[in-house]
């Protein structure tokens, strides 16, 4: 049924005057209600040149509160933070830096085309930014923006004015946020770079709680005066109440979500009262773990909300209403996870002290004593974490014990060693070699993080805490793996492969190192001698032959790739270089052509799988046939003899990475390659192939180190070899090993200048130790020879 024309009029006029009041009407109104809330002003917030007693009460931040209170504390802040203009000119104000129209954004108008932003005359003094409704004399003032130096201002952008065609000024305030518009990017420029030196002029900003902190530290000896502070200011102890406030001061503004991360933040102050929130659901919880991890992520995402939450976690220590409750033992708990994962500033950190100390005098030989006492110590070590402890980490620390991590050697049981929150890698390394007697053994030794795709060495300097974080974290990714990744020790670097006891654990692990690489592919070597090895390994494993005699896999015998090599090539297409076949291919692939296509290559990858058992089964029956020939034969002996193989190929004792050679000026393209390096020269091999293309002792490189973080450059006397890997750190790192144990002195990195005068003493790396990861740059000594 149509409307009447009246009821269509009376519906357009009330539309209209919804705009104009959007328009015009709001703006007054919204002006009024920034003037209120912004002489709101919190009560947290000082400048840092007042100085005044902290004898009268600062407590907690609360909703409702004296409005005679309150209105001294605004006023007395207000008169210090902004001047008064009387109703003369605004042009002639001579407080004024910059001034000049702008278009002010009002609830969301940058959203509504149809809607023009309104232009309001701003003004910019050494206090605040004002705007006005005119430029004329007597003209009202709309709004004021309180400048200090927490305030921040965001440069223009250049997608906006892609889609709005106008550029942005935004200035964040404490209560209101300023989003200013101008078609010129010279002016939009212009009046940032002025805000943001107002700023920048401002002292900083103190809170009470920093304000206490210091008074705390001078009168730290005078317990009556300490005592004094703590009961009249309720904001250094518990509370039930929520927080509205952070304790200490953050920067107003939105946090860059560009940052890398899967979770999203608000502002900082936001995210400390919403940590507070958190803390205080610790009191209830039957399982507080996965709160806590979740508590130490926020502060590993948000470094600045490190000393917040160390000053909650002491105010909620502080005089609780039943010391020593499971409440309180959260507390804590999580306060003990801090301590082992994050180091809190200067300032904070003497605050926390003090807390540790004055808890332990008031109840001594208590839970919450025993707490600070591992706090203090764990302080003394911490140094910062790339991961949050994992939960099994977590509840151990709630125990104040140490974890127990497996280190697996490889033809040798696991080993368990004790590890707390701040054992490296090197501690870990050295330990394994002095327990396993592998003290005077010349080669060098290290631990690696092992998985199904990658092996790599752990940095000395790595806590293996963060190590064992990352392996839960992938567990949690990757549940089909089992184990997804692990602990290994084994060896780094070869210096010495010949004068290696045969019955020592060293040759054990040498041998199980060398059946690594063969399965690897890292051995090149004949079919033939291939499945000797094969057959030398099942007798070291088992024996003699016997059919009841347990059998592995025949991928743990002998290279898979070795067996996918005598498989067919798949058909090559050549692509149609046509448009329009690709159009028809395209639409015939989903339709019935298409599944044939599907069909046909199940029933191949079907052939293919059933032609790959049959190859397997005969290689497993010649590789038995080559066991029962070694009847009688110790597991010594075929250990010996397969190390003695694998010791024919001039490659022994290197460590290989598949790198691509980039192409030369005239050359054709990257050509992939084998990287040897070794204790004695760097070698180039082709995949597969036995003797080397170049070979490099280490008196003809240069110099050697990371060109990019994909890119690793060799230096070898008047030619630059360029190599694409992505091994760039571990490359490096192998070679400095190598020079270090020869007695080549190391270089500093590239940022740093060269000394003049370079020490003649050796470096000598321990065993057991890897090097630290990182971009290397080092330059061998010209005129010394490593071959």
């Amino acid at each position: 049924m149509p409307f009447p024309g009246g009821l269509w009029w009376l519906l357009c006029c009330r539309r209209g005057f919804t705009l104009l009041r959007r328009d015009y009407g709001e703006a007054e109104r919204e002006a009024d209600g920034e003037a209120e809330e912004e002489e709101e002003a919190s009560f947290e917030l000082r400048a840092q040149g007042d100085q005044g007693s902290l004898e009268v009460s600062l407590s907690q931040p609360t909703r409702s509160s004296s409005g005679s209170e309150r209105s001294l504390l605004v006023a007395e802040e207000m008169r210090s933070l902004i001047v008064e203009k009387g109703p003369g000119p605004v042009e002639d104000d001579p407080d004024a830096l910059v001034k000049g129209w702008l278009q002010r954004e009002m609830r969301g108008c940058m959203k509504t085309p149809w809607i023009r932003p309104r232009k309001y005359w701003f003004v910019l003094t050494p206090d605040s930014l004002d705007y006005y409704s005119s430029n004329e004399k007597g003209a009202r003032r709309l709004g004021s923006l309180v400048l200090t130096s927490l305030c921040s201002v965001l440069w223009p952008d250049k997608q906006l004015y892609k889609e709005t065609g106008y550029w942005s000024v935004t200035v964040f305030g404490r209560k209101h946020c300023y989003r200013l518009y101008t078609e010129h990017l010279n002016e939009a420029v212009r009046w940032v770079c002025a805000v943001q030196k107002v700023i920048d002029s401002k002292a900083p900003v103190q809170t009470p709680t920093q304000l206490l902190m210091r008074d705390v530290e001078e009168h730290r000896d005078s317990p009556e005066v300490l005592e004094q502070i703590y009961r009249c200011n309720p904001i250094l102890r518990y509370t039930s109440g929520p927080l509205y406030a952070p304790l200490l001061p953050f920067p107003y503004g939105s946090l860059d979500q560009s940052a890398p991360g899967p979770r999203s933040y608000t502002t900082l102050r936001d995210e400390a009262v919403k940590l507070f929130n958190s803390l205080q659901q610790l009191e209830s919880e039957r399982d507080p773990v996965p709160l806590m991890q979740g508590i130490l992520q926020t502060c590993l995402d948000l470094p600045p909300l490190v000393d917040e939450i160390y000053c909650q976690l002491v105010k909620q220590t502080t005089e609780p209403p039943a010391p020593g409750g499971q409440g309180d033992l959260h507390y804590w708990q999580l306060l003990t996870c801090m301590s082992c994962t994050f180091l809190p500033s200067p300032p904070v950190l003497r605050f926390l002290r003090f807390h540790l100390d004055r808890t332990e005098n008031r109840f001594p030989a208590s839970e919450m004593a025993k707490y600070a006492s591992f706090i203090r110590e764990a302080l003394e070590k911490t140094k910062g974490r790339e991961c949050v402890p994992s939960l099994e980490e977590i509840l151990v620390l709630m125990q104040r014990q140490e974890m127990i991590c497996t280190v697996h050697c490889p033809g040798v049981p696991a080993c368990s060693v004790a590890i707390s929150s701040h054992t490296t890698a090197e501690e870990v390394a050295q330990e394994l070699v002095s327990r396993l007697g592998l003290s005077q053994s010349p080669n060098l030794f290290a631990l690696y993080e092992q998985s199904r795709r990658r092996e790599q060495p752990v940095g000395s300097a790595t806590l293996l805490a963060d190590v064992l974080t990352r392996f839960e974290n992938l567990a949690g990714e990757d549940r089909e793996q089992d184990p997804p990744c692990r602990l290994c020790f084994k060896h780094y670097g070869f210096l010495d492969t010949d004068n290696v006891p045969r019955d020592s654990l060293e040759f054990a692990l040498l041998f199980e190192q060398a059946h690594e690489m063969v399965l690897r592919g890292y051995v090149p070597t004949s079919e033939e001698t291939l499945q000797t090895l094969a057959a030398l390994r099942l007798q070291s494993l088992n024996s003699d032959f016997s059919t009841h005699a347990p059998f592995p896999r025949l991928e743990e015998l002998f290279p898979r790739h070795v067996l996918h090599a005598r498989l067919p090539p798949p058909p090559h297409r050549p692509p149609s270089k046509c448009r329009g076949a690709r159009l028809r291919a395209g639409l015939l692939a989903g339709g019935l052509w298409g599944q044939a296509l599907a069909k046909q290559r199940a029933e191949r990858d079907q052939r293919l799988r059933g032609r790959l058992r049959e190859e397997g089964a005969s290689t497993m029956a010649a590789i038995v046939e080559k066991w029962k020939l070694l009847q009688g034969m110790g597991r010594p002996e075929a250990m010996a003899a397969y190390v003695a193989l694998v010791r024919e190929w001039p490659g022994f004792g290197s460590t290989l990475f598949d790198v691509d050679l980039q192409a030369s000026p005239v050359g054709s393209g990257p050509q992939r390659l084998w990287l040897s390096i070794g204790a004695k020269a760097v070698s180039l091999y082709k995949p597969g192939e036995p003797e080397p293309l170049d070979s490099f002792c280490y008196g003809r490189i240069s110099s050697f180190g990371a060109s990019d973080s994909s890119t690793f450059r060799l230096s070898v006397e008047d030619r630059d070899l360029l190599f694409e890997t992505s091994q760039v750190d571990e490359i490096a790192q192998l070679l400095h090993t190598y020079l270090a144990s020869a007695g080549a002195q190391r270089l500093p990195r590239p940022q740093e200048p060269p000394s003049s005068h370079p020490s003649s003493e050796p470096a000598v790396l321990p065993q057991g130790l890897c090097p630290a990861a990182g971009p290397w740059q080092h330059r061998p000594p010209m005129g010394s020879s490593h071959s």
